[in-house]
């Protein structure tokens, strides 16, 4: 598990979007991933790496985690400082506590509660073929944001023919869930589906997919305006 934080410095609009009128300091929900963070952003911070490899129970996790987060509280109106806890490949087998599906459960649940009090977030990985498919759908449910990754073979032809760009690719970043927090009004995404590039063999970006024109000879490729059935003719949609 790594668990670091770091005091938000002043930082121009033009930059990262996250400096706003009366110059007060919020957090930013929009970034390139295009681009490299600036190491005085980062450099310098405390950051606390712990292992759960030998972890003989969830309990151990949890301690840590409410001790960190205790620094962070939300009702005292400063937001100078946000925590950030990762953690990685959790449940997985060279961890002991790959066994313990409800404890898992249950200290997932009492992170998420002691999120919602502190100016934190956590992000989670797991392999989710490792978990049944009933306690995989539990963590999914208790996630606030969801996003899964997939790879994609070297060679596939289907693929290539119908992807823009498939020779660059090197898996799939699927959004399942995005958070909606005290409202019930939905979010609809621009794009569910990205492609996983990698440029250079150093960077690694995110495109939405683009869909690759179809030869004439081979089929019908796909128009602009949508067509009528019923109908040998298309034409456009009339309401």
């Amino acid at each position: 598990m790594a668990v670091q934080w770091w005091e938000w410095m002043e930082i121009s609009l033009a930059s990262l979007h996250s400096y706003i009128a009366d110059s007060k300091q919020e957090f930013c929900n929009d970034f390139d991933l295009r681009k490299p963070l600036e190491r005085h952003f980062y450099s310098g911070q405390r950051v606390d790496c712990v292992s759960i490899k030998d972890s003989p129970n969830p309990a151990t996790l949890h301690d840590r985690c409410a001790t960190f987060l205790a620094q962070f509280p939300r009702n005292d109106g400063s937001f100078s400082c946000m925590g950030r806890i990762a953690i990685q490949s959790l449940c997985a087998p060279q961890c002991e506590l790959s066994n313990m599906d409800w404890d898992i459960l249950s200290f997932i649940r009492s992170l998420k509660s002691m999120l919602r009090s502190a100016n934190a977030v956590a992000i989670i990985t797991f392999p989710p073929s490792l978990l049944s498919p009933s306690f995989c759908k539990r963590w999914q449910h208790m996630a606030d944001v969801l996003l899964s990754v997939k790879a994609i073979p070297d060679e596939d032809k289907e693929l290539g023919k119908l992807l823009t760009g498939y020779q660059d690719m090197v898996g799939f970043l699927n959004v399942h869930k995005i958070a909606r927090i005290n409202t019930q009004v939905p979010m609809i995404l621009e794009a569910t589906t990205f492609s996983i590039k990698l440029q250079k063999r150093r960077f690694i970006v995110l495109e939405c997919l683009n869909q690759a024109p179809i030869d004439g000879s081979s089929g019908t490729s796909y128009g602009t305006s949508g067509g009528c059935s019923g109908s040998s003719k298309s034409g456009a949609l009339d309401f």
